[in-house]
């Protein structure tokens, strides 16, 4: 190994490490800005004194974003499943919400939207179970084992 390549890894690792410090601030920021929203979603309903089925899907997209964050951090990746979920459900909270003001195409097409969208997740869902990835293999293979 010469100077050079040891030079260069050493400049990787710290690159690395220091995107790895900005990724973790940045989901912290969107942890703590979900969280004041879900809050300042609760007092809103609490002031009005009725709870409608906007909010609730509101609530739903907020907790998909927290448990999107949860999974980065138990894992260290995000499954590309939970932002097509969160796009599903901000589509239907769009359609229920606009409905009045909608005409056919425009609800057709947001209809159609969250039909690809669910297409998208079975897709990806069986080409999980038909084509896993080799770790995701090995842990099947040996369920009871702990590393």
């Amino acid at each position: 190994m010469d100077i050079r390549s040891h030079t260069l890894d050493r400049i990787r690792k710290f690159f690395s490490g220091g995107l790895d410090i900005v990724e973790f601030a940045g989901l912290l920021v969107i942890a703590f800005a979900t969280t004041v929203a879900i809050y300042q979603e609760i007092l809103v309903m609490l002031g009005a004194h009725k709870v409608t089925l906007a909010d609730l899907l509101l609530m739903f997209l907020y907790l998909e974003v927290l448990a999107m964050i949860g999974q980065y951090f138990r894992s260290g990746h995000i499954p590309v499943r939970y932002p097509l979920y969160i796009a599903m459900v901000a589509l239907a909270r769009y359609m229920i919400l606009d409905v009045k003001d909608m005409n056919e195409w425009r609800m057709l097409a947001v209809a159609c939207a969250i039909f690809l969208l669910t297409v998208a997740v079975l897709a990806i869902r069986f080409g999980h179970v038909k084509f896993p990835y080799r770790e995701d293999q090995e842990s099947r293979d040996r369920p009871y084992v702990r590393e």
